[in-house]
């Protein structure tokens, strides 16, 4: 096992669907800024301009939340055709970087056998 193999990965939602509507009004909703305040506001988005934007694919915005610990994440929505139409929509919503203070630390039993011999 490589020391890769152990690293916790970055904590991650992911949601996929099918949406009764063609891709390309999909996509109006999602890059469109006055019809995505719709739905997600500019007052969660850290920047209301897209961070990364494949046209007609994919867009990605960052997201800062309003209270402490202000984390960041980045939400990207993807679209794609599917045969009948519709479209498959994913959205993925990624923590940028977790602070020290929130990481869960080792049990306080992890120290092995100090602690077996000490009981």
């Amino acid at each position: 096992m490589s020391e890769t193999d152990l690293e916790t990965p970055e904590p991650e939602l992911a949601f996929e669907c099918i949406l009764d509507a063609p891709p390309e009004k999909v996509w109006r909703a999602i890059s469109q800024s006055e019809l995505r305040e719709r739905w997600l506001p500019g007052s969660d988005l850290k920047d209301p301009r897209p961070s990364s934007i494949v046209p007609g694919r994919e867009i990605s915005f960052t997201m800062r939340e309003r209270q402490p610990p202000f984390l960041e994440s980045t939400v990207t929505f993807q679209i794609e055709p599917d045969d009948g139409g519709n479209t498959l929509f994913r959205i993925t919503h990624k923590l940028i970087e977790m602070p020290k203070s929130l990481q869960t630390s080792d049990a306080a039993n992890e120290n092995g056998l100090a602690l077996m011999q000490a009981a």
